[in-house]
């Protein structure tokens, strides 16, 4: 089999470890510290850290910085959701190459007085003055990924303030204190964030100005400082958040937008608002998996749990060749309807409940052949009618927070509008450019988006609030944690250690098509019988090993209250409780 023959020669390739999509830089620049770092190590990343235990709450974010800043507004009075607020706002000055006020957030919310989960969608809407005719009459197959042309009125401060309004007890000039404290005294740089500090400054101008100020990357140790966006935060501080979408920000970046060939206008601004959404579910094994609703792609967990559940996993080894094969099949039949169905549902009749119901996907699952891998997937006939930071926070009261926000790409735009400190997101680059297509590209829309918070319930009560960034992968990412802990009994930290595979090459959202079935990449942690089994079975196996997503994660127990808290050692960060 053709397969087999195209592992077994990748065996013999090199297998270089990848983070976030790009290699460690500045390595030779180490030498100027007296820390030291061995950076095989770093890359092969040590496991079993112990899951953190407390009874008065915990925070867990891919930084320390961020955790110690939301576990300080904890213990000062503040709650969870104040919490994520600040270790949020950390997060955009010590890892801004993730995310940052340049880009989008969602959240969902277990509110132990309301005894209920919100969810929140504060995604960004496309320019009133930007549609799919002038977009096609440019020339355009997919919108440029470092452009203007990709903006999407950046949601993260309204999400913010829809947080802090319905549910904070802080205001905002205490919960910005520590990102502006960080951005105007600086913080040495973490080594995977480093690794991340990686763009061509002569192609990004603007980025540059920012953050290579002294015309090279920073490396490891180094401290950084940001004192435009410590400006910026200060703003918000002092004037509240209207100030990014009625005031001065707005103001600046329309002008800079006008300028560079963008589409913004001031009503852009003016007229975005973050949404609070009842979130989804369907329930695996017993416990009620919750996600947000499109326009993201957090459904396509559901669709495949539903999938999964008509198989016995957990009778199976953790990560054998039949449970990947399932799980990998599951994926690629629900990212065709992914692919075909997710979008803004003010603009397209998505089929929401059709899609999540348990009769689909016991569907659906017939199409899985158990021994053999498919080349070629459709997605269901339904009626069609007319990178990233993810945190979990949970406080002394019993509320719990599960949080994603991004810039999409690593850098977003690549665009740091007039010396405002922080980049603006490229999600605009998600539309289809299709005027068939749910996800087309209109005006005053939210594109179609790959960040979701997630949480867990059993018989009405909060058991886990989880995520894990990543792009695509999210989904994958999701499942492969949620089957640890459901199926193999693995705790918080154990789930989100064990080794990944990522399937790429699904169908998009944007229009393109999977071929010849797509390919796998795995972690390392793999043996070579495991890649073998399913080469076996038909899958394309990519050679080297690779790095995916980044999980957080809070279990709840009761009687007594207590949190378990799950961080992953793909990242710099932890999980701190007290």
């Amino acid at each position: 089999m053709v397969h087999r023959r195209q592992f077994m020669q990748g065996l013999a390739a090199s297998a270089g470890v990848f983070f976030g999509g790009s290699a460690f830089a500045n390595l030779e620049d180490l030498e100027k510290y007296s820390v030291r770092i061995d950076w095989n190590k770093v890359r092969d990343r040590n496991q079993n850290r112990s899951t953190v235990a407390a009874l008065d709450g915990m925070v867990c974010t891919s930084q320390p910085l961020a955790s110690m800043a939301g576990i300080d507004i904890l213990k000062s009075g503040g709650n969870a959701i104040d919490a994520a607020i600040a270790a949020n706002a950390v997060l955009g000055v010590v890892e801004p190459m993730n995310c940052g006020i340049g880009g989008d957030l969602f959240a969902i919310c277990w509110i132990e007085k309301e005894q209920k989960l919100f969810g929140l969608n504060a995604s960004g809407r496309s320019p009133y003055n930007w549609n799919l005719r002038d977009a096609l009459d440019m020339g355009f197959e997919y919108l440029p990924a470092y452009s203007p042309l990709a903006w999407n009125v950046p949601g993260c401060v309204s999400g913010w303030e829809a947080l802090n309004t319905k549910f904070g007890k802080k205001g905002f000039q205490e919960i910005l204190a520590p990102a502006i404290h960080y951005a105007t005294e600086g913080f040495p740089l973490s080594p995977i964030i480093a690794g991340g500090w990686d763009f061509t400054a002569a192609e990004h101008p603007t980025l540059a100005e920012t953050f290579m100020p002294m015309g090279h990357a920073p490396g490891f140790g180094e401290v950084f400082k940001i004192p435009d966006f410590a400006k910026t935060l200060q703003l918000i501080a002092k004037e509240g958040p209207g100030v990014f979408y009625h005031g001065e920000i707005a103001d600046r970046i329309v002008k800079f937008s006008e300028a560079n060939g963008g589409k913004f206008t001031k009503k852009d601004f003016e007229d975005h608002e973050a949404n609070w959404v009842d979130p989804v579910s369907t329930n695996y094994r017993g416990y009620d998996v919750w996600e947000i609703p499109p326009n993201g792609q957090g459904i396509a967990v559901l669709q495949i749990l539903n999938m999964l559940e008509t198989f016995d996993i957990g009778s199976m080894a953790p990560n054998s060749p039949e449970q990947l094969h399932l799980f990998l099949e599951a994926k690629k039949l629900a990212f065709e309807d992914r692919a075909v169905y997710y979008a803004d549902m003010d603009f397209a009749p998505v089929p929401l409940d059709q899609l999540i119901s348990k009769e689909y996907g016991k569907e659906r699952a017939k199409k899985i052949n158990p021994n053999q891998a498919s080349r070629k997937v459709v997605a269901g006939n339904l009626p069609r009618g007319g990178d990233t930071i993810y945190l979990t926070a949970a406080d002394s009261e019993g509320n719990m927070i599960s949080f994603i926000q991004s810039l999409y790409h690593g850098w977003g735009s690549h665009i740091v509008p007039d010396h405002l400190g922080f980049p603006i997101q490229n999600r605009g680059l998600m539309f289809a450019l299709d005027p068939n297509h749910f996800n087309k590209l209109e005006p005053h829309k939210r594109p179609f988006h790959t960040i979701i918070p997630a949480f867990v319930t059993k018989e009405g009560q909060p058991i886990f609030s989880f995520g894990v960034m990543g792009g695509d992968f999210q989904p994958q990412g999701h499942s492969q944690v949620l089957m640890n802990l459901i199926d193999f009994g693995m705790s918080p930290q154990q789930a989100g250690e064990q080794p990944r595979v990522e399937h790429n090459g699904s169908s998009t959202p944007m229009g393109k098509k999977m071929v010849d079935g797509g390919t796998i990449k795995f972690e390392l942690g793999f043996p070579d019988s495991t890649k073998l089994a399913l080469a076996e079975k038909g899958h394309r196996i990519q050679p080297g090993a690779g790095m995916f997503g980044g999980y957080q994660g809070i279990w709840r127990e009761e009687d007594p209250r207590r949190y378990f808290g799950g961080t992953d050692p793909r990242k710099d960060g932890c999980a701190i409780g007290w």
